[in-house]
């Protein structure tokens, strides 16, 4: 089995910086950067928005599930889609593999943040607005989280230190 201490999973909303953080904490670290959403976008061989389009938010979920559970990786910042948290064999055998952390971003930062949510592959089911989505998402965020970085007023290389910070209190992580 894994120490779940080799491997770290950014959780949170799209836009929360998962990517932009994840890139920095694994170079900071020496670890891999894992983009979930590429790995799914390279197994499929289409666009997350391709894929929503051709098999729904189902279909879709149920791909990002499948692959996120199916993850095997040592040593790396895991950045999966912000709809993983929907997927309960992926969130489990994220858990396992890894310290979950969730960027916690205000609905106010994240609507500011985010493009066009279709080009994204935001999954948000037909009525739904990007508020209903925050409001649901959430507590699914605080439920699967060992720690919680809110990013209010913090740039990238701040939440970055703050990070390796807790991780070396809480978990002992040393690099």
């Amino acid at each position: 089995m894994t120490d779940k201490r080799n491997n770290i999973t950014l959780i949170g909303m799209p836009a929360s910086g998962k990517s932009t953080v994840g890139v920095l904490l694994a170079k900071r670290l020496g670890y891999s950067f894992v983009d979930v959403d590429i790995v799914i976008q390279e197994q499929e061989g289409k666009l997350l928005k391709e894929i929503i389009a051709e098999r729904g938010d189902d279909g879709f979920l149920e791909v990002e599930n499948r692959i996120n559970r199916e993850l095997h990786v040592c040593k790396s910042v895991i950045a999966p889609g912000g709809s993983v948290i929907y997927g309960k064999e992926a969130m489990e055998h994220l858990k396992e593999i890894s310290i979950v952390v969730y960027l916690k971003l205000s609905y106010e930062s994240v609507k500011e943040r985010l493009g066009n949510l279709v080009d994204r592959g935001v999954v948000l089911k037909d009525g739904m607005t990007l508020y209903d989505l925050y409001q649901e998402r959430v507590p699914y965020y605080e439920s699967y989280a060992d720690i919680t970085i809110d990013e209010t007023g913090l740039e990238a290389g701040n939440i970055v230190d703050q990070l390796r910070g807790i991780m070396e209190e809480k978990f002992g992580l040393t690099t």
